[in-house]
């Protein structure tokens, strides 16, 4: 029998929902966000895209096959993680597998979290919560512990999340003949692999560096967290880009912010996406992918300037889940193709984009 410490969370509208913590005991606060994936947890809590955010998964059972190897090989980058660290504020679950069993499997979850200093709470009625959150759209939270001290609600989307987690030097990966520059708005590292193992070589800058001072072939824009409001540099930088005509990939954040260089506008979705089930259609076509996606805001299709025009539509609720010019090689996805974790059925983004360099 685990001996375990009340914990509750607490939302902006005042409800509170009591469990128990398996995770590592301080007071927390962030955007209370719900995942409806299986499977993932290590994958989405290192990624980027969830900084400042309180992650609820609907999937009833957490942490039943542990933690596997954070050793680096390839690229000198994590093989089963996303990033370095842990980006969420806490994890929320229905309940907790004290056991874990899997062959790749190093630690507990549990014990993970502890080392990186990340509450955790089971014991939730996770249906009841992400139906609250359905219902009346992503809301601030807190968590605290029976006996702890108390924490102000604080709001991530009102902070620059985005330098936040982004790299602060210039970093290359892989070999090639051509050349992708990487703006990392935070990156997930399944992006680097996927251009590498194309034969590029990937230059990695900054959210805010001027990537227009480099030779480069193509132009790839990260996910990342938060509003894309705080990435005013990025987007400037982007517009200067559009002189050259070389070709431009944006993935998430990343497509949000080559439509805001377009002139096209971004808004707060109620609850936004974050699954591995989300389906979307190729504009024009019948073809229908399942994907994988993570983010908050999203492109207003409307406001598209007469020389862009959507690639990609959600069919769970119509909104745009990419865009492309309809004459220049500058294209995205909402969605994440490089998935990890989740379905790859769209991965064949990356190669067109090496195609087209």
């Amino acid at each position: 029998m685990q001996e375990t410490k009340k914990a509750i969370l607490t939302l902006e509208d005042g409800s509170v929902f009591e469990g128990y913590s398996f995770g590592y005991e301080a007071p927390c606060s962030g955007e209370v966000v719900f995942n409806t994936a299986m499977t993932g947890y290590p994958e989405s809590l290192t990624d980027p895209s969830y900084e400042g955010q309180i992650l609820v998964t609907t999937y009833p059972i957490l942490g039943n096959y542990g933690v596997p190897s954070s050793a680096p090989s390839h690229n000198n980058i994590k093989d089963y993680f996303e990033s370095n660290r842990i980006h969420c504020e806490a994890i929320v679950c229905q309940d907790y597998s004290w056991t874990p069993s899997h062959w790749q499997s190093e630690r507990s979850l549990a014990s993970w979290l502890r080392d990186e200093k990340i509450p955790g709470i089971y014991g939730i009625d996770t249906r009841a919560l992400t139906k609250l959150l359905r219902y009346k759209g992503s809301m601030l939270g807190k968590i605290t512990f029976e006996g702890g001290p108390d924490i102000a609600l604080r709001d991530p989307n009102k902070e620059n999340l985005i330098a936040r987690v982004s790299t602060r030097e210039v970093m290359e990966f892989g070999e090639g003949e051509k050349t992708v520059v990487l703006v990392d708005c935070g990156v997930k590292y399944n992006i680097i692999r996927c251009l590498t193992r194309r034969g590029v070589k990937v230059v990695l800058v900054p959210w805010d560096y001027d990537f227009n001072t480099i030779d480069y072939d193509g132009l790839f824009i990260s996910n990342g967290p938060g509003s894309p409001e705080f990435a005013d540099v990025t987007v400037e930088n982007i517009r200067k880009a559009f002189a050259n005509g070389k070709p431009i990939c944006g993935i998430c954040m990343g497509n949000q912010l080559l439509a805001k260089a377009a002139g096209a506008n971004i808004y707060k979705l109620k609850y936004g996406h974050r699954s591995h089930n989300q389906p979307v259609r190729l504009a024009g076509t019948n073809r229908c992918f399942i994907t994988s996606q993570n983010h908050g805001f999203a492109v207003d299709t409307e406001s598209l300037p007469a020389d862009w025009e959507p690639l990609f539509i959600n069919m769970n609720d119509g909104t745009n889940e990419g865009i492309r010019h309809k004459s220049k090689p500058y294209f995205s996805a909402q969605f994440h193709p490089e998935a990890s974790s989740g379905p790859k059925d769209t991965e064949f983004i990356f190669d067109q984009f090496i195609e087209m360099l």
